[in-house]
Parts: C-alpha cells; structure tokens; sequence
C-alpha cells in the first residue's frame, strides 16, 4: 500500500531536501524555461537590480514542489495547485519541501505545501490537489 493511500487528514508527506541551490542549475533552467532574465544568472545584473545577489526563478522552486509525489506517480497526479512566493532563493540556499494533507474528498487529496530555507524561512507557500485514480 502507498503512502498516500494510507495518509489520514493532518498526517505529512515525508519532507524532501533539495541540494543547495547551484549557478548551474539556474543556467539550466533558464535554458529551459525561456527565461533569461539576467537576476538569475549574473551577479553584477542582480546587484544592479538592487538585489544581494542572483536569486533563483520562482518558478524553478514552484517546479520543485513535484519531488513529493514522485514517489507516487503510479497512484495518480497532480491535478491543481495555487502557490503564492512569500520570499527569495538565493544560490547555495538548501530548500525543504513540505506537505501536508488538509482533506480528502473522495479521489482528491487536497494538501497545504510550503518551500523553506535553511533559516526557516518560507519561501513558498500553497496547495496541491493531487488526483488519484481508481
């Protein structure tokens, strides 16, 4: 039986820890996201921008979020989400992904998510539906 299967209401999924954020990974994701923006990228872009640094696209954090129902792609999908950016990802940063179940209603898992630094900081913050089949 999955995880999912046998979560109950209030119950987490198991947290998962990203690898600290690399310039690479930026690079790459710029790369496949059609996103250049150099804030991303080039240090002396960002510090222009007024920022300490290059940060991390929000979107690359929100994309993350899918690495905790990996493990449960054979039990069915993420059908919806609404995230909301509540702070900045920075390199080197190590992000922790979080949910946990706030209801279940017959097929639909209805979960609170949230993506947190290594200071404690929200990042990111939501919910999943994730849809299981029959």
């Amino acid at each position: 039986m999955s995880t999912l299967t046998q979560l109950q209401v209030g119950e987490s999924l198991p947290e998962v820890q990203l690898e600290p954020v690399s310039r690479m990974d930026l690079i790459k994701y710029s790369g496949a996201s059609g996103d250049f923006n150099p804030i991303h990228t080039i240090d002396d872009e960002a510090k222009k921008a007024g920022l300490p640094g290059i940060i991390a696209h929000g979107m690359w954090t929100m994309g993350n979020l899918a690495k905790l129902f990996t493990a449960s792609y054979e039990e069915g999908f993420v059908q919806d989400y609404s995230i909301r950016f509540k702070g900045m990802v920075f390199l080197n940063d190590v992000v922790t992904l979080k949910a946990t179940l706030k209801e279940k209603q017959d097929q639909n898992l209805r979960f609170t998510v949230q993506a947190v630094n290594q200071q404690g900081n929200v990042v990111l913050k939501g919910e999943v539906v994730y849809h299981q089949y029959k």
